[in-house]
């Protein structure tokens, strides 16, 4: 009871303003005196507890009715959201084919305690302040599939969801991503993040997309680490590391008390503010963000180093078909920008590298240095996922196979016509 006193408590401010709201509904010169009786109430308790246990029944009806539609209407513009519907279903119309429910439980309801009531009004409360969509997520086959997401929701626990509506597997590389075709951009999300944030910086008329797909490189810094921590090497001694020196590299880089991220470094080409022309730079990943080296000047002076961008307030975006949408010298482009610019702005940064092979280390080394070890901590919940998965999957096989092998001491029924002693 304390803990439930408290949180009325901490609720009082969002009763005042939903009793404000009602009261300036009252206002109106339309609204039917019957049903402002029935939806108005006042609060002027310090204790919520206590308001809400000397509201009549009918207002305390009035008011988880009015909850439950606040709570469940997503309060947004956004496209995710533009078509909201119900959390819970409205109740049906009493008609000859639903009256049959038993007296019992009838009665059962008309005298649902007010305790009852209350605490149904607590958790309304706390539902009314989460923000839903209801999102509508593409599948590799051209169907798609709808789901409900709220705010307290990581990609993580939406891709359980789509799981178990796709029964797929539970590999590692499956993604959720995001499409902008006015951009021409794509981006995985990570698992760690809450989907409804970035999903929320859509505009009203986007044309957006978000797509369930297995990505390969999703994880690969952790499955093929070499890649990252020993990239000035040749590709051929890359290739034939062992697991075990893997491993290692992967404890000496994640597993200590700071993250150490790769020293990654070379010549990208860079596009200048409003132009769609490509200058080339020497650029260098740190911690913090990446920073080149200005015409005239050597990498040798680290005072010497221009900050291009910081990793703090800006997410990591592959492109497609930069070559004719800005002239670009190859199509391997990567965008840095804050997620809620959907649109061509200057402060989208453009970087152009030479091959496929660079893209891959440019990438996913902002993603190690931007995410640190969070990511890491991704990796391996998605390896015991998977690792579940698996298990689950081979003990339903073997259940299937002995259900086609006859039990012991089975007797065959005897052909038609005859009859079994």
């Amino acid at each position: 009871m304390d803990d439930i006193d408290a949180m009325f408590s901490h609720l009082l401010g969002e009763m005042d303003h939903l009793s404000q709201s009602l009261a300036q509904a009252a206002d109106a010169p339309d609204v039917d005196p019957a049903l402002q009786r029935q939806s108005s109430f006042s609060v002027g308790f310090t204790d919520l507890n206590e308001s809400l246990n000397e509201l009549e029944d009918h207002d305390l009806d009035a008011l988880v009715a009015d909850l439950g539609s606040k709570s469940t209407s997503g309060g947004t513009d956004h496209q995710t959201s533009a078509k909201t519907q119900e959390c819970e279903p409205a109740a049906a119309p009493l008609t000859p084919a639903n009256t049959a429910e038993p007296p019992a439980a009838l009665q059962m309801c008309e005298h649902q305690t007010k305790a009852d009531k209350i605490k149904l009004a607590l958790e309304k409360l706390k539902e009314a302040k989460v923000r839903k969509l209801i999102v509508k997520v593409l599948m590799g086959d051209g169907s798609s599939k709808t789901i409900m997401v709220d705010e307290r929701q990581t990609v993580r626990e939406v891709l359980e969801k789509l799981f178990e509506k796709t029964h797929c597997d539970g590999d590692i590389d499956w993604s959720l991503c995001e499409t902008n075709p006015e951009l021409q951009t794509e981006r995985g999300f990570e698992d760690h993040e809450c989907l409804v944030e970035p999903l929320s910086a859509w505009t009203r008329h986007s044309e957006n997309k978000i797509y369930f797909v297995s990505r390969p490189q999703k994880y690969v810094m952790f499955t093929d680490p070499q890649l990252f921590y020993m990239w000035k090497k040749k590709k051929a001694c890359l290739s034939g590391i062992s697991e075990q020196a893997k491993q290692l590299l992967l404890k000496e880089h994640f597993g200590g008390s700071a993250l150490i991220v790769p020293d990654l470094e070379g010549t990208l080409y860079l596009k200048e503010d409003g132009k769609k022309v490509w200058k080339p730079r020497y650029f260098l990943l740190r911690a913090s963000g990446i920073y080149y080296v200005p015409k005239g000047k050597t990498k040798q002076s680290s005072s010497d180093l221009v900050c291009f961008t910081r990793f703090e307030k800006v997410s990591i975006y592959s492109t497609n078909s930069y070559r004719q949408k800005y002239r670009a010298p190859t199509d391997f482009c990567f965008v840095l920008k804050h997620p809620s610019i959907q649109k061509e702005s200057h402060y989208v940064k453009f970087l152009c590298c030479d091959d496929e092979h660079t893209l891959l280390l440019w990438l996913n080394s902002i993603r190690i240095a931007k995410y640190g070890t969070v990511l890491y901590q991704n990796y391996q919940a998605a390896v015991k996922r998977a690792s579940t998965w698996e298990t689950l999957h081979k003990a339903n096989s073997r259940v299937e196979d002995y259900s086609d092998e006859p039990p012991p001491n089975f007797i065959p029924p005897p052909p038609p016509g005859h009859s079994q002693v």
